[in-house]
């Protein structure tokens, strides 16, 4: 198949992680007795997989155990090699007042929920070239084009790329939170800034991660340590827009030396072992994540503060909700781009992200960025999670991505 192929009976547009996946879980699925879904990717700039020589990329997620279930369904997760990717096994939160290693500390421990980890972190470009590998090998067709505009009728929707005129019976957007798939649409979006950078890096440091994920509250910004497969860690350090930009000039000396301190020495001396970038933090929510024939899924529908590790994880539960109600539909004889699978599937995903929504942004306002009174319980607060099992249960099922209601492809049972 080639672009001049037009017709499509789901045409994604943009192949991130979220919809390469959402492309290999309806291409391994799809058929069901029935003829198999032809689905068309758009994608115009791919990018390589990193050769095994390569060092660890900056732009790193924390996968949860859902998202690696919902990776494994779609064939991904198992061609992810074993080398660059590092399982954690604990996470520590505290608040600038308390040491690390404080009982007060919040730790949760993957043996206290009989989990064999928490999760993963692995390079984002590293899930997303296992997850088009796997769209091809299911039989799906990366389109090499952008998208420049669409016109939505009654039996499909026709899409304009910048060389061809597609045809589908369901569009996707999955191109991020800037997506030309929603404004083409006309959805509208519910956007502001955190008005803080996040700067990103790897770094050496003198103690051993100890396959854990550190977060400090800092009182204005977090800062997190991500431990990588090599033995470095990412840093994840969320700051006000003018003190980022502040550390971004310092030389690498004096940022080591603002960043041991900002860390409390938790991991030791820390080295620069990559380049720094910073990423602005902008918070948004879409009315709206579908339309007629069309769904949005990822950062093209939301976006939250990253302190929680929630956006690609959200994203890929998406991929896999909205991949189950177009597959229930097909088993049932109806059309992918059907009004009614879509309305099941914008249901159920606000349902789930506005609590999980509403709780970041209360944890970025009280616990990172709240020195009052408010700020001081938030931080007391972590303390007695630490102390009631019940909500130590409760938090370690978020961190795993298994709270709520799931997609089958996020279940166990996925995987037998």
């Amino acid at each position: 198949m080639s672009l001049g192929d037009s017709h499509w009976d789901v045409l994604i547009v943009g192949g991130g992680p979220v919809g390469a996946c959402a492309g290999a879980l309806l291409q391994r699925a799809g058929g069901a007795g029935r003829r198999p879904l032809r689905i068309g990717l758009l994608e115009p700039a791919r990018p390589a997989p990193p050769a095994a020589q390569d060092a660890l990329d900056v732009r790193v997620s924390a996968w949860s155990r859902a998202s690696e279930r919902i990776l494994t369904t779609a064939g991904a997760w198992q061609r992810l090699p074993a080398e660059r990717i590092q399982p954690y096994e604990r996470m520590c939160v505290w608040p600038a007042h308390q040491p690390a290693r404080s009982p007060d500390a919040l730790v949760f421990d993957a043996a206290y929920a009989g989990e064999r980890n928490l999760g993963a972190i692995a390079e984002n470009r590293l899930v997303q070239c296992a997850a088009l590998e796997a769209f091809e090998a299911a039989g799906g067709t990366i389109l090499p084009a952008g998208f420049a505009g669409l016109e939505i009728g009654e039996q499909d929707v026709q899409v304009r790329t910048d060389s061809h005129l597609l045809h589908c019976r369901l569009l996707v957007g999955a191109d991020g939170a800037r997506s030309k798939v929603r404004e083409a649409i006309g959805l509208v979006a519910h956007e502001s800034s955190y008005q803080q950078l996040a700067i990103i890096a790897n770094v050496r440091t003198a103690r051993a991660h100890e396959r854990t994920a550190w977060q400090r509250f800092l009182g204005a910004g977090t800062l997190a340590f991500l431990p990588l497969a090599d033995g470095s860690s990412s840093i994840v350090w969320s700051v006000e827009e003018a003190l980022g930009r502040e550390r971004l000039a310092q030389s690498e000396a004096q940022f080591e030396a603002e960043l041991l301190a900002a860390s409390d020495g938790v991991l030791g001396a820390v080295q620069l072992c990559s380049e720094r970038r910073a990423v602005p933090l902008r918070r948004l929510r879409a009315e709206r994540f579908t339309a007629a024939r069309c769904a949005l899924i990822g950062d093209a529908a939301h976006v939250v503060h990253p302190l929680a590790g929630q956006g690609v994880n959200q994203g890929l539960l998406d991929a896999a909700a909205l991949s189950e109600c177009i597959l229930q539909a097909q088993r049932g004889g109806e059309d992918p781009g059907a009004a009614l699978p879509l309305r099941r599937y914008e249901r159920w995903r606000k349902s789930e992200l506005a609590p999980m929504a509403l709780a970041i942004d209360a944890f970025n306002r009280f616990l990172a960025h709240e020195a009052g009174p408010l700020g001081h319980l938030a931080q007391h607060g972590l303390a007695w999670v630490n102390r009631s099992e019940t909500l130590k249960r409760l938090f370690i099922g978020q961190a795993l991505g298994l709270s709520g209601e799931l997609p089958a492809a996020a279940r166990p049972a996925a995987l037998s």
